[in-house]
């Protein structure tokens, strides 16, 4: 299961060029690609959103919440925080989604890079 970020989902939805752009389209064809619901959020808060990315956006597979999550996710970011990392609550939020379900995370989003060295998140 590879879980895609809101980084690479909207480069790939740009046209842009990248191994996670060739990535994201390879999971979406194999049926692993799968993101979290925070990542739906992010895009759809776009207030120049094209209608058709909408429709897209909201037809990709999601990553359910899992009982206790809001819990993990909060002494997760508390974890970070007082290591001095960087933990801004939808990395976060992505991070411990991505955590609780086994699944990898795909981005271009150097702060959660954090979130490997402290719980073991995979990213590719």
């Amino acid at each position: 299961m590879l879980c895609i970020d809101t980084s690479s989902l909207i480069a790939y939805f740009e046209g842009a060029a990248g191994p996670d752009v060739n990535l994201v389209d390879q999971a979406f064809s194999d049926e692993v690609g799968i993101v979290s619901p925070v990542t739906i959020t992010e895009i759809l808060s776009d207030p120049n959103l094209n209608r058709s990315v909408r429709e897209l956006i909201l037809q990709l597979p999601v990553l359910p919440i899992t009982d206790g999550f809001w819990e993990r996710a909060g002494m997760l970011r508390a974890k970070l925080l007082r290591g001095g990392h960087k933990a801004k609550l939808a990395d976060t939020l992505i991070a411990q989604n991505c955590l609780d379900h086994g699944a990898s995370l795909l981005t271009r989003d150097e702060d959660f890079k954090a979130f490997k060295r402290v719980a073991g998140l995979r990213i590719l």
